[in-house]
């Protein structure tokens, strides 16, 4: 029992590690637009997402009950070993993929990551493949679609509705705009994403045989996973959020508004029916919808298609690191301690790696010109920096009816 007890504190702080590592990753989803537009300074913007991360991980437990009790059988003979390797799969994938600056999904990884390893180590029976189609693989394939186009009819009304207004009125409305519905995504994200460690922390103890197999979360558990997640989004994933806020298309005012709000209301609906979804694909799907939405808008499909190359091989690709991991824990405590060591190490190189190229709140919406590769972006000429609130002499009405010879949109370049 003892070693027991062991190996399930080794998951907890694990399980926490990915939390926080989520945390980081995922910034990007509520505060990239936000950022990119000038609405928020990066620091106040990933200040104010981290408590609001915290404040929705105390709202619901629907999707930690889909991690702890539907995703994996809990009678299959799973132990603290296996939760541990899958844990292990997504980490180190969430790492590599935030080295690329890739807005992969963490929750992907995450279920990656518990089912390569819970193959590897008891066989396929053990996960419940209903669960994976209906709460996993179907709103992956369908939430970025119905966030995507909500975002580009919404982009499409809020042109249609200011078209005759004064671009520095437009401008300061939808900048307020976007710091509200910036704030809804932080607290969608805390309400969907903090809960899926929360229900693996769960699963670790059921399989522990420290919680009854039809346990909630406990409070400590609710608590420790809101603030880990919180500590890793106040931390910034600068990178994600680079290529959110400007690598994918250029982000105004009004279209950051409608992408966000068309994010927070998917959200919102997925966590209340117990989807474990992919927030980054839902963000990143509003953001392409709301590139399409403005007339002359451009969506950088090179971009795009390295994302959904990574949304591609974020299950297999955990799930094989994690089968890895599995077979090691397998061999008892020597394996533990190597699988543990392996990650240890892994992750410090990919930081090393990191620094060799930093990216940071100075110099997070600075990007290197991007070749146009659809014909809509081209003519379109460099954006330039502008100090945050100060307009360009554009309206965005006036992008709306000049098409892609408007100048460039609004931006800031704050440090």
């Amino acid at each position: 029992m003892e070693n027991i007890t062991l190996l399930i504190g080794i998951v907890i702080v694990t399980a926490l590690v990915f939390d926080f590592t989520n945390g980081f990753h995922d910034t990007a989803n509520a505060m990239a637009t936000t950022i990119s537009t000038g609405a928020l300074k990066p620091k106040t913007a990933v200040a104010m997402s981290a408590v609001l991360n915290l404040i929705g991980a105390f709202i619901s437990v629907e999707v930690a009950a889909t991690i702890s009790k539907g995703l994996i059988n809990e009678d299959s003979g799973i132990d603290p070993a296996v939760v541990l390797a899958g844990l292990v799969g997504a980490i180190i994938w969430n790492l590599l993929t935030w080295l690329a600056g890739l807005p992969s999904s963490s929750s992907h990884a995450l279920m990656g990551g518990l089912i390569g390893a819970t193959i590897a180590s008891v066989g396929i029976g053990a996960v419940s493949m209903s669960a994976v189609v209906s709460k996993v693989l179907l709103p992956a394939l369908a939430a970025p679609l119905v966030a995507g186009i909500a975002a580009m009819l919404a982009t499409k009304l809020t042109y249609r509705i200011t078209r005759k207004t004064e671009e520095r009125d437009v401008a300061k409305g939808y900048r307020a705009g976007q710091i509200a519905s910036a704030a809804l995504v932080s607290l969608a994200h805390g309400t969907n994403d903090a809960q899926k460690t929360m229900g693996v922390i769960t699963l670790a103890l059921i399989s522990g045989g420290l919680l009854g197999a039809d346990a909630d979360p406990p409070m400590w558990v609710i608590a420790s996973a809101g603030i880990a997640i919180a500590l890793g989004t106040y931390l910034g994933g600068w990178r994600i959020i680079r290529t959110m806020g400007k690598g994918l298309t250029d982000i105004r005012p009004a279209q950051g508004f409608a992408a966000q709000t068309s994010s927070a209301v998917t959200i919102l609906a997925s966590s209340h029916l117990g989807f474990a979804l992919s927030t980054t694909q839902v963000c990143s799907g509003s953001i392409m919808g709301s590139g399409l939405g403005r007339k002359g808008g451009t969506v950088r499909w090179n971009t795009a298609g390295r994302m959904l190359a990574a949304w591609g091989l974020t299950l297999p690709a955990a799930g094989l690191v994690a089968a890895g991991a599995a077979l090691l824990t397998a061999q008892g405590d020597w394996g533990v301690i190597v699988v543990t060591v392996l990650t240890v190490v892994i992750s410090a190189a990919i930081w090393l790696a990191s620094r060799k190229e930093p990216v940071d709140h100075t110099n997070v919406n600075d990007v290197e010109p991007v070749a146009p590769d659809t014909p809509a972006q081209l003519g379109v000429p460099p954006q330039p920096a502008v100090v945050a609130g100060v307009g360009t002499g554009t309206a965005d009405a006036e992008a709306e009816s000049s098409g892609p010879s408007a100048a460039a949109p609004l931006s800031s370049s704050a440090s």
